[in-house]
């Protein structure tokens, strides 16, 4: 085990260890993993607040959080909330910045071999057109978009871990949603043979230009949620409506963890 691997230190939210990294030291990271390929397959978590909400009551994903190698804070309220708590993180590290930095860091000898799972019909093979164009050093070896309910066919998820093996990555972006891309990967990482996943929502849809990041002051100021959901009111709207009532709880509830500490 290298350096990298047993040199973790990590911040505790809300029951999630989190990685005190910034975006360059998470990225030098995922490279080493990649030129070292050990197995089982290395994955790479990102939470925000919904995810930290859907953690305190789903014992799955639980799991699936403890077995990760890394675990990025995403959501700007989640680094607001470690410098609230005395623990700072030393920068937010999204999914959907981290793919785009791999890519800008990628050289070497042969390219960097990359699979997209996840995306409705057409959108990841939108995104591997686009990577193709933007990053000369990454070549997308497969696409995949599974139908709905797929997670629950063993068959077919047999079926998907040998596309993916027989394509041969160097990593896996997988683009499934939360919770169901963490407990996919966590049920089935031991048989992947890809040095590195990462755990990463809307990405695919990003890098296709099938939906727009917010822009720059929305981000930085925490409000990125607010330009989802007007973009998306009918699928997203329940979702932050139920994340604003709890994670205030889970503040409160972190709180009281601190001062009786």
């Amino acid at each position: 085990m290298s350096s990298q691997d047993t040199m973790r230190p990590q911040v505790s939210l809300f029951g999630i260890g989190i990685d005190a990294v910034t975006m360059p030291e998470a990225v030098a990271r995922l490279q080493h993993w990649i030129g070292t390929s050990a197995a089982p397959c290395r994955y790479v978590v990102t939470p925000n607040v919904d995810h930290t909400i859907l953690y305190q009551h789903n014992p799955r994903l639980r799991d699936a959080y403890q077995a990760a190698s890394l675990v990025l804070a995403d959501g700007m309220p989640v680094l607001w909330a470690s410098r609230l708590f005395g623990k700072p993180l030393p920068q937010r590290v999204t999914g959907s910045d981290l793919v785009p930095a791999l890519f800008d860091a990628s050289c070497g000898d042969r390219p960097q071999r990359v699979f997209l799972l996840g995306g409705g019909p057409g959108v990841a093979e939108r995104a591997a057109a686009n990577i193709h164009r933007r990053w000369a050093h990454v070549q997308v070896v497969g696409t995949l978009a599974p139908p709905q309910g797929f997670e629950h066919d063993p068959g077919q998820n047999q079926e998907i871990v040998k596309t993916i093996n027989t394509a041969a990555p160097d990593c896996l972006v997988v683009g499934l949603g939360a919770p169901k891309q963490e407990l996919w990967v966590h049920r089935h990482y031991r048989q992947l043979d890809v040095p590195l996943a990462l755990c990463v929502g809307a990405t695919i849809d990003f890098l296709a230009g099938e939906k727009r990041r917010a822009p720059g002051w929305m981000q930085r100021c925490g409000l990125e949620w607010l330009y989802r959901c007007a973009r998306e009111p009918r699928r997203l709207g329940g979702r932050y409506a139920r994340d604003a009532l709890i994670f205030p709880r889970l503040l409160w509830q972190e709180w009281r963890r601190a001062a009786s500490a």
